[in-house]
């Protein structure tokens, strides 16, 4: 990495369906120069998901451990159901090594990083629509009914903590979003404000 970047860690968050994870990879596919973490979940696989590639998947026991044991960056219930958590030795590793870290989390997760990481940088990823959101959800049929209204539900609240995140982009094209995306890591990797003292990229523990 260029010396006179910084290593930095980035949150990207965003309601359900909005395409978190299909930008991030897009991001991984494209900008192999930026880490991504793999999230911790007690949620099974969908179909086409990789255990250690998209997530980890754990039993609840296994995630109850790591909580225990202080494993997690952070970690949060998501719709009420599945746990999700971002385990924090391999992002403090990459952002030793030099690297940026991209964390695709959820509201609640987002929220526990900024006030450990004062120094992330927050992403949002928003809907063109409301309407597009729904149509989203809905054509990837992997909820039910009553799990699609919860995670409706959910989604209000998000939509609505906008103006807690650094920025907002909106996921009209993926290789679009993922650009900006791209874009918004390497303005914060030379950004000239002070890393917190002792720790790379502004890390504090």
């Amino acid at each position: 990495m260029d010396p006179s970047r910084r290593p930095r860690l980035i949150v990207l968050a965003g309601p359900t369906a909005v395409g978190k994870g299909t930008v991030a990879q897009y991001v991984r596919d494209h900008f192999p120069q930026i880490r991504h973490s793999v999230s911790a979940t007690t949620r099974a696989a969908r179909p086409g998901e990789v255990d250690g590639v998209h997530y980890a998947f754990v039993s609840d026991a296994d995630f109850d451990r790591m909580v225990d044991e202080g494993e997690f960056l952070e970690h949060a219930t998501v719709h009420n159901r599945s746990r999700y958590g971002t385990p924090r030795a391999s992002v403090q590793a990459a952002l030793d090594e030099g690297s940026s870290v991209l964390l695709e989390i959820d509201l609640q997760g987002a929220r526990q990083v900024r006030a450990s990481f004062p120094d992330a940088v927050l992403l949002f990823l928003a809907p063109p629509s409301w309407d597009e959101l729904v149509r989203r959800l809905v054509g990837r049929g992997t909820e039910d009914e009553e799990e699609r209204a919860r995670r409706l539900r959910t989604a209000e609240v998000e939509l609505a903590s906008q103006e807690e995140f650094d920025a907002t982009i909106v996921n009209a094209d993926v290789a679009e979003a993922a650009r900006e995306v791209v874009e918004r890591i390497l303005e914060a990797e030379s950004a000239d404000e002070p890393a917190a003292a002792g720790t790379p990229g502004g890390v504090a523990r």
